[in-house]
């Protein structure tokens, strides 16, 4: 017995500073992490040029049938009433936002964009007109759209020309494909041929992907610089989606926005960029942790990474999808943390 506890004497001691090593390790981890301040809380309004922007939802410009087919005829009072367009414009108008995006997904298996209603159209843009009204059109690669297809291009942007020239007050259109693989040549050209469709004043925005990362290694969702730049060689505004990146961290996704926002402002090429931030609760999906992305930790990112790039002139400010999830509290918080004071 007298053996055997000298040879587990040396082994409990070996096993404690085994465990003890380990604990200090993780204290400083836990050290290092609690001061590592990948964000900057700003609220001088100092990033704020008064040009933000907000992805809409499809009621506002939509046809009465598409109420009809999604079983949505009890919103159409909403959305159609006078009142309720004005009390938007001054909401957004309130919070520093100059360019919307209403919805108008998806086109049809001819490339035409979904229908509108052209009195409410009006009646939008009688109320918008301090802002650029910039629809939301696409859809859903190789379903909805069918960008490898000539005929679908060539309808796609017969469609657009058509729609910008029925409502002339139209600022342009926003293309939006979901999921684009980096390097789709295809998608290079239906920008050609959307711009060689519309008036050289009509802007012509991309909802972009932001660049790769290793903490998310998806290339249908994430775009390289090169590729990145040949988007925004063809196109007046890249509106980058900078979310869905399946982040559980807080401060690992302030980090992630911080090197994004320099990143992407280095590779527009001199199109406008609008920073995309997450006021959406998409709870449960792998892709998206609400607690996680969110417009407090999008916004701490976004401070630091314009601290280190400055201010460039392709900068136009942040995008915020979307509006009809923005809860009250996170509009006041953009108030107090990037818009300048009115």
């Amino acid at each position: 017995m007298t053996l055997n506890l000298m040879k587990t004497k040396p082994l409990l001691a070996s096993l404690l500073r085994i465990v003890m090593g380990v604990l200090a390790v993780c204290a400083l981890g836990a050290i290092g992490y609690a001061v590592w301040q990948p964000g900057l809380e700003v609220k001088d309004g100092r990033h704020d040029r008064g040009a933000n922007g907000i992805w809409l939802a499809h009621g506002w410009l939509g046809a009465d049938s598409w109420f009809v087919d999604n079983g949505k005829q009890s919103e159409m009072a909403r959305y159609r009433s006078p009142d309720s367009v004005k009390a938007l414009a001054s909401k957004l108008k309130a919070h520093g936002i100059k360019d919307v995006f209403p919805h108008l997904c998806p086109t049809d298996y001819k490339g035409e964009i979904a229908g509108v209603s052209p009195v409410h159209v009006e009646t939008f843009l009688d109320a918008f007109g301090d802002f650029r009204v910039i629809p939301w059109v696409g859809g859903v690669k190789d379903s909805s759209v069918r960008m490898a297809n000539p005929g679908w291009r060539k309808g796609f942007a017969q469609s657009i020309s058509k729609l910008v020239a029925d409502h002339p007050r139209l600022a342009g259109v926003q293309v939006n494909v979901e999921p684009l693989p980096v390097g789709t040549p295809e998608f290079l050209l239906l920008l050609e041929e959307v711009r060689a469709a519309m008036p050289a004043t009509k802007v012509l925005s991309v909802a972009a992907y932001p660049p790769p990362t290793r903490w998310h290694p998806f290339p249908e969702i994430h775009w390289d610089e090169s590729y990145f730049r040949e988007v925004s060689r063809r196109c007046d505004q890249m509106a980058v989606m900078m979310y869905d990146a399946g982040q559980d961290y807080g401060k690992a996704y302030q980090h992630l926005m911080r090197g994004w926002t320099s990143e992407v402002l280095q590779w527009s090429e001199g199109a406008e960029v609008l920073l995309g931030v997450p006021a959406y609760h998409d709870a449960g999906v792998g892709y998206h942790n609400p607690k996680v992305e969110n417009i407090p930790n999008a916004l701490k990112g976004i401070h630091r990474g314009l601290e280190d790039a400055g201010l460039p002139s392709s900068y136009q400010g942040i995008a915020i999808y979307s509006e009809w999830e923005t809860s009250d509290d996170e509009w006041q918080y953009l108030k107090e943390h990037f818009l300048k004071a009115h």
